[in-house]
């Protein structure tokens, strides 16, 4: 649209010269100069206009990545974290004397999957994992689902006493 606009304004400008008027104030000069102050002018507008969005996209550009950088950071600590909790998880499903099955469906219970999803995701039936869920609430003398999240999450809380 720029290209356009000036190129009214130029053209515009080499006609009110060829046409060398004997006056200024006639109607057809008036209107001539009002399209090139038309045009020259939403040319520049837009010109601005389109530098202040190549400015507020590199602005936008620049955030962004600073904030994948620091999303990448997060996940990092995050997934060391997590890494760490997993690990204390498989260490008291080892004391409780788990065996790997019990300990995949009694991980996916903490994840928060119910028997039927996790029949679905292990390719087991709902029969067979509820049965290992409920070995593996004896085997660590607790009561079901939410003793068991609450058994490793508890420590989560901090100083909220």
């Amino acid at each position: 649209m720029i290209p356009i606009l000036s190129a009214v304004a130029v053209l515009g400008t080499l006609d009110l010269i060829s046409d060398a008027p004997t006056t200024w104030k006639s109607m057809h000069v008036l209107l001539e100069l009002s399209l090139i102050a038309v045009s020259a002018g939403g040319a520049i507008a837009l010109a601005a206009g389109w530098g202040r969005a190549a400015d507020s996209l590199a602005q936008s550009r620049r955030e962004l990545r600073a904030e994948r950088a620091e999303a990448a950071e997060w996940r990092a600590k995050a997934e060391s974290a997590l890494h760490g909790f997993r690990a204390a998880i498989q260490e008291q499903f080892g004391r409780w004397g788990l065996t790997p099955v019990e300990q995949e469906v009694a991980m996916l219970i903490l994840q928060g999957l119910g028997h039927k999803q996790i029949a679905f995701a292990t390719n087991r039936s709902e029969r067979t994992v509820r049965q290992h869920a409920v070995a593996v609430y004896q085997k660590s003398g607790l009561a079901g689902r939410a003793e068991l999240a609450a058994f490793f999450l508890e420590g989560l809380r901090g100083g909220a006493d």
